[in-house]
This record gives C-alpha cells, structure tokens and sequence, in this order.
C-alpha cells in the first residue's frame, strides 16, 4: 500500500518539477485584437505617411502653380487695378465714379434682361423639344439627339454666323423678299436690335437645357405614363402632373447653367452688330479696348466676376441637387 502511495506522489513531484524548468507559455491576445507593434514598426508607419503627403504635395505643386500664374494671378492684377488707378485717387474712387455712372447701370440692367430671358425661352422650348424627342416617336429622334451633344460644341459666334446668312441685312430672308417684291430693301433688320441678340441666345443656349432633361426624362418609369393614360388622363394633363415634377431638377439645372452663359456672354453681341446693346462684358470691351480706363473696367469685371461666382455657385447647389 505504502508503495501504491508512493507512486503517485513522486510522479506529481515530477510533474511539478517539469512544469518549473519549462519556459512560461506566450501571453494569449484577447480575441479580436491585434498585438500592439513595435515602436520601430510604428515610427516606420508615421515616415511612410510623411513620404507619402510629401510625394502627394510634390505631385500637386505643378497644377498649383499653373492655376496661380495663369488665373489667379492675373484675376488679382484685374482686383488690385479697380481699388489702384493710374490716374491717382482714393481706393473706392473708381468704383464710385462707375456705380454713378448711366452707361454702367443701363450695361447691367440690359445684361440682366437678356440673361434671364434668354434662360425663359431657352427652358420653355428646350422643355418642349425634349418630350417631343422623348415621347413623340418619329423617325430620326435618335439622331436629333446626337446632334444636340455635337452642337454643345459649336462656339456661340458660329450659331450667330448662321442666323446672319439668313436674317441679315444682305441675308437670305431679306434676298428672298427683295426679289419677289422688287423693293430695294428687305423687312428683317431685328438681328441688330436686343430681340435679335435674344434670338440668337436662345437658339445657342437651347441645347443646354435639352441634354439634361433627355438624360431625366431616359429614368422615367413609363409604367406612370401609361397608368395615367389608362385612367383617361390627358396628354396635357399627364405632361402636367407626371412628367413636369421629374424634370423640375434638370429644369433648374440647365436653367442656372444658361444663366450664368448668357450673363459672360460677348461673342454674341459682338457678331450680331448690335451697336445699341452694351452688356456688362460689352463695357469692360468698349472701357479697356476704346477708351483706355482700364481703373473702370476692371471695376466692371469685378462686377461681372461677383455676380458670375454667385449664379455658378447657385448652379452647383441646383445641379447637385438635382444629381447632375
């Protein structure tokens, strides 16, 4: 018996015994955590972040510089001449003297009038070209919509061009009625007036208001359509409540782009020979080109330049709203 005992208690001695000289077992990490690193693996981290963000700023420093030299500088030489002129005086001086003046305020008022009613017509007939386009098949709306992103791309000077060859002085449209009637002069001289500058920026600035509502009215569920149809709805009444709410964001979108367009526009007046049309950018031409006061246009395109930033930053709120 005593041997019996013996036994097991030398082999649990030994058992301890073996447990001592055996090297303690790794710490365990708690599931779901990693093991704290090195502070030579993290400094080597924070360096390759730094290189990083250097590398980053190195890559950038070129665009930077470009926009500065080639915009930012310049736009600043243009704000600094307004509150600077040449010709000595206050700082305020000159934007005193332009704010006073009847040729500034008649230039704003007539920028503002042909920028908002160009963008009228354009939403009015861009909207009914694009449900004729989207909803009324005929053959070629496919291609007519091809050609409105190509025309996107012509310059405003071109579109211009071509209302002169046909509503000109010497154009087709007055040609035409001097050879039937035999007078010595045609009807249509209204390309020359405001309404003709109107024309011409609501046949250019359309297509602007076209895209958008195309790419809106391509998301409608037609299942809509033919519901309302199915229930007696008329078309003008379907047009009404079940097309116009989902083009209202393009609407506004392509609105706020003619807007700003139409605000900048030059080439335009210029080509149409309207001589009693002075917009904004027609007074900063007539001011810096003309007459040399340079203090007086730049004051002028410091406006244009405000008033420019505010509309495209309404454009921006308009189109991500509208997910453009």
């Amino acid at each position: 018996m005593a041997e019996a005992v013996a036994v097991p208690v030398a082999d649990g001695a030994a058992s301890a015994q073996a447990r001592g000289s055996a090297p303690d077992p790794a710490p365990q990490t708690p599931a779901g955590l990693e093991p704290a690193p090195a502070k030579s693996e993290v400094r080597a981290k924070s360096e390759v972040r730094a290189e990083g963000r250097t590398g980053r700023w190195l890559w950038a420093l070129p665009p930077v510089l470009v926009l500065v030299l080639g915009f930012l500088y310049p736009l600043g030489l243009v704000v600094q001449q307004s509150f600077t002129p040449e010709g000595g005086g206050g700082a305020f001086d000159a934007y005193r003297s332009v704010f006073a003046s009847s040729a500034f305020r008649e230039a704003l008022g007539t920028t503002v009038w042909l920028a908002v009613g160009a963008t009228v017509g354009c939403l009015v007939l861009g909207f009914v070209l694009a449900l004729i386009i989207a909803f009324v098949p005929f053959p070629g709306a496919r291609a007519v919509a091809k050609f409105i992103d190509v025309f996107l791309s012509f310059p405003s000077f071109l579109v211009t061009l071509a209302l002169l060859f046909i509503y000109g002085t010497v154009g087709m449209a007055n040609g035409v009625w001097t050879d039937v009637t035999g007078a010595a002069d045609g009807p249509f001289h209204f390309l020359s007036t405001p309404w003709g500058v109107l024309l011409a920026e609501i046949t250019y600035c359309t297509p602007f208001v076209v895209r958008p509502l195309l790419a809106a009215f391509s998301q409608l569920d037609t299942a809509q359509l033919e519901v309302a149809a199915g229930l007696g709805a008329r078309p003008a009444r379907i047009v009404r409540q079940v097309i116009l709410p989902e083009a209202l964001p393009a609407l506004a979108a392509g609105g706020s782009l003619v807007l700003v367009m139409c605000l900048n526009e030059f080439g335009i007046v210029l080509f149409t020979g309207a001589k009693d049309v002075t917009t904004l950018p027609m007074l900063i031409y007539g001011k810096a080109i003309l007459e040399s006061d340079y203090a007086a246009a730049c004051v002028v395109a410091v406006v244009n330049i405000v008033i420019s930033v505010g509309l495209f930053g309404l454009y921006r709120v308009v189109s991500k709203r509208a997910g453009a």
